[in-house]
């Protein structure tokens, strides 16, 4: 179904190939995930199967790119469109239309399918994406994961052989994800869709995928059987580390092949107990000294659709707090009420006793930073050099101070690309960079991992630690279970715009279904949350 053959592509004025002699078939039916570090080039590999590489960046192709008979240098993306699907990593970027349903029908109006098929058809999708109660909400309205839905649907309802999936479940929430993740499965095995997917979160597709294709630093693609290359593969989910770790033969892939290798684990564990991985605030800082973030009673309504009602939250020095929920559930609503973003309907925000919305936008840094979902909303300059040194001076920082900031969170990113060539992990610790440089006592975060490889959120971590070792209260709005696992002191759950849940992280998030990492899984009922804390543990004790 797709092919690329001795498959070279350099982008212009790229010092080197972002792909090196790429030589992969993958086979009609099959489900592929893309692998690799941040920048690796996963997205150019994705790229290259409609013909956005090079008819759209351009670029150099040597070799050729062949799907389902076409070569792509000479069928532009238009030629493809009946044949290759694809969902972008901003699916904003590929919206056309105004409400779900007619961005639902868009694509097939443009192959001029009859009005039969394109209701039969839009009816079978909202249906298989969770998206009926949507059909008529405008784009605008809809949360970052409902997007993503309607994106991937936009994209089902024109029936294509190929579907091309760049980070389809960064923004869902981990049942919507699931659920998602699910169809693609079922449509892979009932109707031989060939699926090509990106995803960084591997914990929740590596247990479907069919092949694996690592794309390594220097360009180069290897590609084969999921659990033999995640033997050693530079990135892999924490039950795969759990499984390196302890030498479990055949390596698990899945939460229920790694429970049926745990017991002998189980038993080391038994008798020991996990350190506090993520250091909490000082209890006396939390009960007398005066709270950096209160929110008391907040209401927020979009038109008649109200948001939030009647939510409290409190925030202390020190504190990381992760706030979680389904999509819709009002988080990033949340975070945009302490920043003066969205009016307030009822109740009160106060940033260490400031009302936010009465803050100039100049002096507003100095009390709280927020990274929003899309870093590009934080990018203006021409390089990354100058964004750096523009985000200085607006901080009065001491030059070079958001530039060092930047190569701690993505070494080897390039200084002097313009934001938009960087990768999307790349722009994200950029627009990091440029927040962190005020060193805003409160610091909040929307789905801050999106684009992020393991190894880079871990310094995302570490870097947030020690924000929060330095007395600034850190929110984090998110569904990445396994970040929440490794950083989050507490764990705040909306549903409906309402607090369900409030406490410890490890009483919150283990005892749920829907948001407990994959180490609490495997080795439930003990009370372990990440890899970290298995292998410090048993180093203690030799």
């Amino acid at each position: 179904m797709i092919r690329f053959d001795h498959v070279t592509i350099t982008y212009p004025n790229a010092a080197a190939p972002a792909l090196r002699d790429v030589d992969l078939h993958i086979p009609e039916g099959e489900l592929c995930l893309v692998v690799g570090r941040t920048g690796a080039g996963k997205s150019t590999l994705l790229r290259a199967v409609n013909g956005l590489v090079p008819h759209f960046t351009g670029g150099h192709v040597s070799g050729s790119v062949t799907v389902a008979g076409r070569d792509t240098r000479t069928h532009p993306p238009r030629d493809l469109a009946d044949v290759v699907g694809v969902v972008q990593q901003d699916p904003r970027q590929g919206f056309v239309t105004d409400t779900v349903e007619d961005e639902l029908a868009f694509g097939m109006e443009s192959l001029g399918l009859p009005p039969d098929t394109m209701r039969r058809r839009i009816e079978e999708t909202l249906d298989l994406l969770g998206l009926a109660d949507l059909r008529d909400r405008p784009l605008r309205t809809l949360s970052g994961g409902q997007r993503q839905r309607v994106a991937i649907g936009s994209v089902l309802t024109t029936h294509p052989q190929v579907l091309v999936l760049d980070e389809p479940t960064s923004a869902l929430d981990p049942g919507a994800a699931e659920d998602v993740l699910a169809a693609l499965h079922r449509l892979v095995h009932d109707l031989g869709l060939t699926v090509v997917v990106a995803e960084h979160r591997l914990e929740r597709v590596i247990h479907l995928a069919d092949r694996v294709v690592q794309v390594d630093r220097d360009g180069r693609v290897v590609d084969g059987d999921p659990a033999t290359l995640m033997m050693t593969a530079p990135v892999a989910p924490p039950v795969v580390e759990l499984g390196r770790f302890a030498g479990w033969s055949p390596l698990p892939l899945s939460v229920r092949q790694a429970r049926r290798a745990a017991g002998p684990l189980r038993q080391r564990l038994a008798d020991l107990h996990p350190a506090d991985h993520a250091p909490s605030a000082p209890v006396d800082a939390i009960v007398t000294a005066t709270h950096p973030v209160v929110v008391q009673g907040l209401d927020v309504a979009y038109g008649p659709h109200s948001v939030l009602e009647r939510l409290d939250l409190l925030v202390a020095p020190g504190e990381v707090v992760a706030v979680m929920g389904r999509n819709g559930s009002g988080k990033t609503s949340l975070l945009h009420a302490m920043v003066g973003l969205v009016p307030v309907a009822g109740g009160r925000v106060r940033i260490h006793g400031v009302d936010p919305s009465s803050v100039s936008a100049r002096d507003l840094p100095r009390h709280v930073g927020l990274v929003p979902q899309d870093a590009d909303d934080l990018l203006w300059a021409e390089s990354a050099a100058q964004e750096c040194s523009d985000a200085d001076r607006d901080a009065q920082a001491s030059a070079g101070t958001a530039l060092a900031q930047f190569d701690r969170l993505a070494p080897g990113g390039d200084h002097n690309r313009h934001p938009r060539d960087l990768s999307q992990g790349q722009r994200l610790a950029l627009a990091l960079a440029v927040v962190l440089a005020g060193n805003p006592p409160v610091v909040l975060l929307d789905e801050p991992t999106r684009g992020l490889d393991y190894p880079a959120k871990r310094r995302l971590v570490a870097e947030l630690r020690r924000r929060a070792a330095h007395g600034s209260a850190v929110v984090v709005a998110t569904h990445d279970v396994e970040l929440v696992a490794e950083l989050a002191h507490r764990t705040v759950v909306l549903a409906d715009g309402e607090v369900v849940a409030d406490g410890a992280t490890a009483t919150v998030i283990a005892a749920s279904p829907q948001y407990a990492p994959q180490v609490a899984k495997v080795l439930s009922p003990q009370p372990w949350l990440t890899v970290t804390e298995v292998t410090t543990a048993l180093a203690g004790v030799g």
